[in-house]
């Protein structure tokens, strides 16, 4: 008989299980050593596209990271555009040192060192084209609830960056990283997904960022329905015959899909526009392309996402929070209608999504979004009844 126990806290801290106890409580329900532990973890997974603008020292992620809160076990933040999308960017034929500035800043954030106490190296230029671990570039004190970046990756604009509490470090095995490029020609990395995988304990977990074909003409929505295809059938993880690995996307236990899906909404822009104006959030998600698409059965069937209760998060004057096309002397392309563009949907059991919002930074067109999940994660008791000796631990939900 299997022994699934669910460990589940109020105060997310922390908790210590002697050995001892769980051998009798397995034994109790007629099981042993290799049996499962099931734990909950918290996930904190984020999308921006920061449209080209490279931070700034100084720019404040904490309350998109809802650092106050400090209950996360893992990150996952994708970006969109971190670098302008041009010519050479796309070919490239420029080196970019935006993934390091990016992940330098988060580190500052999530482990609340000041600037001036960051090692200048931290992140070497090139470090969005390692994968796990990356090298810290300093010798602070490793302390269980700091984060430790263990995959960053940049396919042109597109960045990934991977977060996970020191004290489940241990637990993680069997990082990768896969890039799928799917724009012009159907193949240059102007648009598409990085998409990154590890195990934690004996789940495994996908993340795919993407950034879709834009565009708001009708059946513009197809594009963006194909590119998912193109991503889905296409990822491919790396592995060998000694381990029974996930290789797709589909295989993995837990998937989160999240970026700039760059769906619209299915109304005339001047319609759109004064249901915006009216804040008629339910007349308006009714004519989501991504909602009509989901209901049809056309992309992501069988996929989850929350209820949106917040704003379009596409297109706004930068630096301000207008709409572009509230703003005086706005003219042409720039005066695009409204949109969701910035979503994130997920699939597998185990998966309870408890948060889905915006955030209002004004940095670039698009606001950054996020989604807080509840995780459950199978376990060895073996290996749980040894992480929860001395140093180790069980983050209980």
């Amino acid at each position: 008989m299997c022994c699934h126990i669910l460990l589940l806290g109020l105060d997310w801290s922390l908790t210590v299980i002697p050995k001892l106890l769980i051998a009798n409580m397995a034994l109790l329900d007629g099981a042993s050593y290799g049996q499962l532990v099931t734990s909950a973890y918290k996930v904190f997974v984020g999308t921006w596209n920061v449209g080209g603008i490279p931070p700034t020292d100084d720019l404040d992620l904490e309350t998109w990271l809802d650092t106050s809160n400090n209950s996360y076990d893992i990150y996952v933040l994708g970006f969109q555009e971190i670098i302008p999308l041009s010519t050479r960017n796309v070919l490239g034929l420029e080196e970019s040192k935006m993934a390091g500035k990016w992940n330098s800043i988060i580190d500052a954030t999530l482990n609340k060192s000041l600037p001036e106490q960051r090692p200048t190296q931290m992140f070497e230029p090139v470090e969005h084209r390692k994968v796990y671990p990356v090298k810290d570039g300093c010798h602070r004190e490793r302390r269980a609830g700091d984060f430790r970046c263990i995959i960053s990756k940049q396919m042109v604009g597109i960045l990934v960056s991977l977060w996970i509490r020191n004290d489940l470090l241990d637990y993680v095995s069997y990082p990768s990283v896969s890039c799928i490029g799917c724009g012009i020609m159907g193949c240059l990395r102007n648009k598409g997904s990085v998409s990154v995988r590890f195990c934690l304990h004996e789940s495994s977990f996908c993340f795919v960022c993407c950034h879709l074909a834009s565009g708001g003409k009708e059946g513009d929505e197809m594009r963006r329905n194909s590119n998912i295809m193109d991503v889905l059938s296409k990822t491919c993880f790396s592995g060998d015959s000694s381990n029974d690995l996930p290789k797709t996307i589909l295989d993995h236990d837990r998937i989160v899909l999240f970026g700039d899906l760059n769906y619209r909404i299915s109304l005339p822009e001047a319609k759109t526009r004064s249901l915006v104006e009216q804040k008629e959030w339910d007349i308006l998600l009714d004519q989501d392309q991504l909602r009509l698409e989901l209901s049809e059965g056309r992309t992501l069937e069988g996929w989850n996402e929350g209820a949106i209760t917040f704003s379009p998060t596409y297109k706004y004057h930068p630096n301000s929070d207008q709409y572009c096309w509230e703003v005086p002397g706005v003219i042409g392309e720039r005066r695009r209608a409204p949109a969701w563009c910035d979503r994130i949907l997920w699939l597998g059991e185990g998966l309870k999504q408890i948060e889905y919002e915006r955030c209002e930074s004004q940095l670039s067109d698009h606001r950054p979004v996020r989604a807080i999940f509840t995780a459950e994660v199978d376990a060895d008791v073996l290996q749980s009844s040894n992480a929860m000796d001395g140093q180790g631990g069980v983050r209980n939900g």
